[in-house]
């Protein structure tokens, strides 16, 4: 059994005997994570399989290993700019989302209500449309230490599919789950506007997409939640 099933059954045996969704218990699966040193690429592709059956998952997830996915940034300069900073940045979405959906006003209230398989598919893969996006060049910066200038490595865009972002990876995505395995328009719409109104798009198409389609507003908020409190430019 891998160490994230191991993982799942556990916190779903937590659950039972202290009667509480085992959605909610992050801090010890985070935890329980170090202590099987899982790492991001690992535990990604563990969450993937555990939830993602659809016909034509298994070739999406080919494409992503061949890919720079698991190694490339989440940006150039902020959130995730580092080496396998994309998968973490996608980890962290996932987390939030969970958490975000779990809430009993989002259940309740907002009928929030998504199978685990639609959560994995929005949140790992809503940024999709960053593989082959980034490169490297070498720049001149001063050593604040020293005083003088050295060339560093640093990340900067070379958009080898411009297709645009959030369209872009429900673009690619596409071109793997089709058929009766496409996405639903809730997923779709989900990754498509998971920018919200951070986009540079109408404002009011933005906002009659996260009003029609709460998975998308949900997505957005995790996105944001992951970004600016997880992560950050100096985090």
């Amino acid at each position: 059994m891998q160490p994230f099933t191991l993982l799942i059954v556990y916190l779903k045996g937590l659950a039972i005997s202290s009667n509480m969704c085992y959605n909610n218990n992050i801090v010890q699966f985070i935890r329980l994570r170090k202590e099987v040193i899982m790492s991001p690429k690992e535990e990604f592709i563990a969450i993937y399989e555990e939830n993602i059956k659809r016909p034509g998952a298994d070739k999406l997830l080919e494409f992503l290993k061949k890919s720079d996915f698991f190694t490339a940034p989440s940006s150039t300069r902020f959130h995730g700019s580092y080496e396998g900073g994309l998968v973490q940045h996608s980890l962290n979405v996932y987390h939030c989302l969970k958490d975000y959906l779990s809430r009993p006003r989002t259940k309740e209230l907002y009928r929030m209500d998504f199978s685990e398989e639609s959560i994995a598919i929005v949140a790992l893969l809503h940024d999709i449309c960053k593989v082959n996006f980034y490169t490297t060049e070498m720049r001149n910066r001063k050593n604040e230490e020293t005083g003088q200038w050295e060339k560093v490595p640093v990340y900067t865009i070379n958009d080898t599919l411009p297709y645009g972002h959030g369209e872009k990876s429900v673009y690619i995505i596409s071109g793997y789950l089709y058929g009766e395995g496409r996405l639903t328009r809730d997923e779709a719409f989900a990754i498509r506007w998971h920018m919200g109104f951070s986009g540079i798009e109408d404002k009011n198409t933005i906002g009659k997409a996260l009003e029609m389609y709460p998975l998308a507003f949900a997505l957005h908020v995790a996105d944001m939640e992951a970004t600016y409190f997880l992560e950050g430019s100096n985090k």
